[in-house]
């Protein structure tokens, strides 16, 4: 399956840890993953190495060829909720966001009070939920 990784690039990069097993996880499992710099140290650097309309139009594209979004919203922004958004509104894909339950109260609440059928929030309080999540619901 190809999937769309989201994962903050300009904001709290807090959770980059809980992403990088994520993306692990689904590469493990032999998804492919089309953002996979966003876990990366040098993720704002390679986005601002071509021009804010390259990024957009490359990440539509992705979004477009995705099977399904996956993301870790704990630290989210807005390019987050803008592609969150975009899936839910034009198409019938499938979106999985997680997020830490400790950080709920400062994510916002159109994120977490998302009630859309194709969503599905996963909140959790530390990786190895994250992971037995994804093993359990992610076909290989």
């Amino acid at each position: 399956m190809k999937i769309y990784f989201g994962f903050t690039v300009a904001g709290d990069r807090s959770t980059v840890m809980a992403a990088r097993k994520i993306v692990g996880i689904l590469e493990e499992m032999h998804h492919e993953v089309l953002t996979r710099h966003l876990v990366e140290d040098s993720a704002w650097e390679a986005d601002r190495s071509i021009t804010p309309k390259e990024v957009y139009l490359r990440d539509i594209n992705w979004l477009e060829q995705c099977d399904m979004f996956i993301a870790e919203v704990s630290g989210s922004s807005f390019g987050l909720g803008f592609e969150t958004g975009y899936l839910l509104g034009a198409t019938t894909k499938k979106v999985v966001l997680f997020y830490r339950r400790d950080v709920e109260s400062k994510i916002s609440l159109l994120i977490t009070g998302i009630t859309h059928p194709n969503c599905r929030l996963v909140p959790y309080s530390d990786l190895n939920e994250v992971a037995v999540w994804i093993r359990n619901n992610l076909a290989q």
